[in-house]
């Protein structure tokens, strides 16, 4: 990812919580992150993106 663009989304239009962690089935993210993306800095955005990997369901 280009580090100077725009922090596009991850939905992936599987919105759906899980029980446990709270964290979008689809995206990974919280519903926290959810609602504030549209709020948030590029920066913020980012470390939210680098982060989501992290969260993965095995």
């Amino acid at each position: 990812m280009n580090k100077n663009s725009p922090v596009q989304s991850p939905c992936i239009k599987i919105c759906e919580l899980d029980s446990q962690t709270n964290i979008c089935k689809g995206c990974l993210r919280t519903m926290n992150e959810i609602s504030n993306w549209g709020f948030l800095t590029e920066l913020e955005k980012l470390k939210i993106v680098e982060e989501l990997p992290n969260r993965r369901f095995y």
